[in-house]
């Protein structure tokens, strides 16, 4: 008669991260293309991608405040597991970016009459 709501919540925020990378890729890309500037392909994956940098960076300062540890397989199992999950995040974040910023290319140039 218990829920458990953890996957629930971190699902839902999942989905939200999610919706504002590809919110604020298409925003800069949007920037970037009324600058005449058409070379958004990898500014846009890399854009929403960077949330990855941060992760990484932010579990840099956690570590520092666990107990230190004179073990250097510590270092490396922890920092090895969070290049791995940064780069996942990072490769799915990108593409979320790219994708949304391909569609909305695609829907504001398709809508231009040539005639």
């Amino acid at each position: 008669d218990q829920y458990y709501y953890v996957f629930g919540f971190t699902f839902v925020v999942y989905m939200i991260l999610l919706l504002t990378c590809a919110e604020v890729t298409v925003l800069l890309v949007y920037y970037q293309l009324c600058a005449e500037n058409h070379r958004w392909w990898w500014f846009s994956f890399l854009t929403s991608g960077s949330t990855a940098l941060y992760m990484f960076m932010y579990s840099m300062f956690w570590f520092r405040s666990l107990e230190p540890s004179k073990i250097f397989v510590t270092y490396l199992l922890y920092f090895g597991y969070m290049f791995l999950i940064s780069f996942g995040m990072f490769l799915t974040t990108g593409a979320i970016g790219a994708l949304s910023c391909f569609w909305f290319t695609r829907k504001i140039f398709g809508s231009i009459k040539v005639d």
